[in-house]
């Protein structure tokens, strides 16, 4: 018999792919008590569904909150959190559960494939030189490289390992850990919205002495991205980015290598323009620099 399970899945949008994770829950070969819970961000369209417990937030909060929401009614102690876009086979929660068992307490990923390719699911802690980096398209054409993917701040170790590794922080894709130390913790912090709030967890989880770590298998297929518009998700980036940085180190350094990386940028688009490139420069430059200024002001 394996170890009682509370699951955990935020949901805000189209109920479709939310109902179509419940069903493949349901017909998961798991030799142990579950229980399903979705907690419903405030949605347009309240969701029900059968066979799992529903939470309704009378506040659209972001992903965070919506999981602390569902781990309130949570019973079991062995708790993981999925997002709802996503696909697993019928063996999923039995492959994941023994696989972290000689792991935990930890806070233990998985595999994650995505329609452009295997995702970095382990990653090292940010740091400004990451996310400036990231954002200098002049390197763009470096993407995927695992020497540069490195200096994003990606564990490049971990891709494709044999077994399972340990890594500084895992994305929240697929979180399994357990309900006490994430009460203990405090769950996530409200304060972000949308992105960070799952390296946040686990930087507070690090210091208990609670490891990540990321599986081999079993393999979830993810899609991602589509309750929300490009623009939106942009700004959620940046404002989380700058949030964290101001949460754990503090000061400007963030901020202005984000500027610097936008001159550098429009630099570079306006000499591709004069190449004969259809490209907007001054624009696309009016764009960072608005991104960077509401994630400054808004950064505590």
């Amino acid at each position: 018999m394996r170890p009682a399970l509370s699951i955990v899945v935020p949901h805000y949008g189209d109920p479709e792919p939310t109902r179509d994770l419940l069903a493949q829950l349901a017909a998961q070969r798991y030799e142990g008590a579950v229980q399903v819970i979705v907690s419903d961000d405030a949605s347009p369209e309240p969701f029900t569904a059968d066979g799992c417990d529903v939470v309704r937030r009378d506040r659209n909060g972001g992903f965070g909150s919506a999981v602390n929401s569902g781990v309130a009614v949570a019973e079991h102690d062995l708790l993981l959190v999925l997002n709802s876009d996503i696909t697993i086979e019928e063996r999923f929660l039995a492959e994941l559960v023994d696989g972290a068992e000689p792991w935990m307490p930890a806070v233990v990923a998985t595999r994650v494939e995505e329609p452009f390719g295997s995702r970095c699911v382990g990653r090292l802690w940010p740091r400004p030189r990451h996310v400036v980096l990231e954002n200098l398209e002049p390197f763009a054409r470096f993407h995927g490289r695992a020497w540069f993917e490195k200096q994003l701040g990606n564990d490049v170790a971990s891709w494709d390992v044999p077994a399972a590794r340990p890594t500084e922080w895992a994305t929240g894709i697929c979180l399994l850990m357990s309900a006490e130390e994430f009460r203990a913790v405090g769950g996530f912090d409200e304060g972000f919205f949308m992105n960070c709030e799952e390296v946040d967890l686990q930087r507070r989880l690090h210091r208990r002495g609670v490891p990540s770590v990321v599986l081999p298998s079993p393999i979830i297929k993810h899609v991602g991205g589509g309750s929300s518009d490009s623009t939106r998700r942009s700004q959620w980036l940046m404002d989380s980015r700058m949030r964290y940085h101001e949460k754990w180190s503090g000061g400007p350094g963030l901020a202005l290598g984000l500027v610097g990386a936008a001159h550098v940028n429009l630099a570079w688009n306006s000499l591709r323009r004069f190449a004969g490139r259809d490209l907007d420069a001054q624009g696309a430059y009016k764009r960072q620099m608005s991104l960077i200024r509401h994630a400054w002001r808004n950064r505590r």
